[in-house]
C-alpha cells in the first residue's frame, strides 16, 4: 500500500506551490544567491565601462559590439568541455576554485597600462573560467532545492541577476566617471573573492557525482551529454526556447550606437545608454515575479511558447523610429515577456538526471553564449550599415517567428517521457 501511494504524494509535492520565504530560509540557497549577485554586480561595472571606453575610441558600433561579444564567446568552448569538470570533482570545490582564479586574473586587469590587447585575453579566459562554475551552480541548486522550491529560487536568482544587472548597468556610468575602470575592476576581483568566502562558510562539502571512480575523459562525457541533450525531441525543445534569447539580448549589444541616435541634447549619450541597458533587466525582474508568484506550475508550461513571444514582439515598434521613452516601455515589455525562461529551465532539470545535470547545463550554456555573442556580432555588423532602429526591429520580427514555430512544437512534444540516461551509459562510450 505505501509503494503505490508514494508515486501520488509525488505529485502533489510537484505540484505544490513553494514560496520566496521557505526558499531564503534555506541557508546553502542563501549562500548561492548572495555570492551570485555579488560577483554580478562587479562584472556589470566592469562592462560598461568597456563598452563606453571602446566607442570613445572608435566611434564604432562593430567594435562595440565585438567587445561586448568577448564577454559570451569563451562559453561556447568552455561549457562543452569544461562543464563536465562539475560532475567529475565536487560542485563546491569547482566553484571555489574558478572563483579564486578570476579573482586573480582580475586583478591583474586592474594594473594601470596594460595593453589594451592583454585586457582582451584576461577578459577572454575569465568569461572561460565562467563556465565550470555556472555547470556547478546549476548543477547544484536542484540538490539544495526540491520541487517547485527549485523554481522560485531560480526565479529569486534570476531576479536578483536582473536586477543586479539593471542596478550595474543605470549607475554604471556615473560610477565609471567618478572611480575609473581601472578601480572597478578592482573592485570586480574583490567581488569574486567576497563569493568565494560565501561559499566556504555557507555551501556543505558534497562528494563528487562520480565517486566509484570512474572519471571519464571530458570528450567522453562531452559526447555522451550531447546525445543527452538533443536525443530528446522535449529537450531539444527546451533548449531551443532557452537559445531564442540571442533575438531579444542582441540590443544590449548596440545599446550605445542606439543610444547615440537618441540623444537630444536633454541626457548624455553614457545615461541613455545606462537607461536602455537597464530596461530588459527591469521588465525580467517584474516578470519573473509575477510568473513564479501568481502562475501555478502547469500553467507555466502552458504560458510558456506565449510568454517567449512576447519577449520579442515588442522590439518590433522600433522600426518606426520612436522616442526614448517608447523605446524604454517595449524592452521593458520584452523583458517581462523574458520570464519564460523560469519554466523551460524548471522542465529541463526535471528531465536530466542529477548525475548527468552539469554537463548537460553546460551544453545549453554553451550555445546559449553562442547565439547572444553571435547575435550582437551580426547586430553591430548590421547596426553599421542599416542603423540600429531597424537592426533591432528585425530581430524582434525574427525572433517572434522561432517562438511560435517553438510554441507549436512545445504544445506536441509535452508528452513525451524525459530522458534518463543512466551514468554508467558514460563510462562505456
Amino acid at each position: 500500500m505505501r509503494a503505490r501511494r508514494a508515486p501520488g504524494r509525488h505529485r502533489r509535492a510537484d505540484l505544490h506551490q513553494a514560496t520566496y520565504r521557505e526558499v531564503i530560509a534555506i541557508r546553502e540557497f542563501r549562500a548561492l544567491w548572495y555570492g551570485q549577485g555579488l560577483s554580478l554586480l562587479g562584472d556589470q561595472l566592469a562592462q560598461v565601462a568597456l563598452a563606453v571606453l571602446v566607442y570613445n575610441r572608435t566611434h564604432s558600433a562593430l567594435a562595440t559590439a565585438s567587445v561586448y561579444a568577448l564577454t559570451y564567446l569563451p562559453s561556447i568552448v568552455g561549457g562543452p568541455l569544461l562543464a563536465g569538470l562539475a560532475d567529475r570533482f565536487p560542485r563546491r570545490a569547482v566553484m571555489l576554485t574558478c572563483d579564486l582564479m578570476r579573482a586573480g586574473l582580475v586583478a591583474v586587469m586592474a594594473v594601470p597600462g596594460i595593453p589594451f590587447w592583454a585586457l582582451c585575453t584576461l577578459v577572454f579566459l575569465v568569461v572561460l573560467l565562467s563556465a565550470p562554475f555556472s555547470a556547478a551552480r546549476a548543477a547544484l541548486l536542484p540538490e539544495i532545492l526540491a520541487g517547485d522550491r527549485y523554481v522560485i529560487g531560480s526565479a529569486l536568482q534570476n531576479m536578483t541577476n536582473q536586477a543586479v544587472q539593471m542596478l550595474g548597468f543605470a549607475a554604471g556610468g556615473a560610477m565609471i566617471a567618478t572611480m575609473g575602470p581601472y578601480r572597478a575592476l578592482a573592485l570586480d576581483a574583490a567581488t569574486f573573492l567576497g563569493s568565494a568566502l560565501i561559499l566556504i562558510s555557507g555551501v556543505r562539502r558534497r562528494r563528487a557525482t562520480h565517486d566509484d571512480g570512474s572519471k571519464p575523459s571530458m570528450w567522453t562525457m562531452t559526447r555522451a551529454g550531447a546525445r543527452l541533450v538533443f536525443g530528446s525531441r522535449k529537450l531539444r525543445t527546451l533548449v531551443l526556447f532557452a537559445w531564442l534569447c540571442g533575438f531579444y539580448v542582441l540590443p544590449e549589444g548596440i545599446a550605445v550606437p542606439y543610444a547615440a541616435k537618441l540623444y537630444t541634447g536633454t541626457l548624455p549619450v553614457p545615461v541613455i545608454t545606462g537607461l536602455l541597458m537597464a530596461a530588459m533587466p527591469t521588465g525580467t525582474v517584474v516578470g519573473a515575479f509575477l510568473f513564479s508568484r501568481f502562475v501555478s506550475p502547469p500553467g507555466r508550461l502552458r504560458l510558456m511558447g506565449w510568454m517567449a513571444m512576447l519577449s520579442c514582439a515588442p522590439l518590433v515598434v522600433t522600426a518606426m523610429r520612436p522616442s526614448l521613452a517608447v523605446v524604454l516601455a517595449a524592452w521593458f515589455l520584452s523583458g517581462i515577456g523574458g520570464a519564460y525562461q523560469l519554466a523551460a529551465n524548471a522542465a529541463f532539470v526535471q528531465s536530466v538526471p542529477p548525475e548527468r545535470r552539469a554537463q548537460a547545463f553546460g551544453i545549453v550554456q554553451s550555445g546559449l553564449m553562442a547565439v547572444q555573442g553571435i547575435g550582437i556580432l551580426v547586430g553591430g555588423f548590421a547596426a553599421e550599415r542599416l542603423g540600429p532602429e531597424p537592426v533591432v526591429a528585425l530581430a524582434g520580427i525574427t525572433g517572434v517567428t522561432c517562438a511560435a514555430a517553438l510554441a507549436m512544437v512545445w504544445t506536441e512534444s509535452r508528452g513525451d517521457k524525459p530522458a534518463r540516461v543512466p551514468a554508467r551509459a558514460v563510462a562505456s562510450s
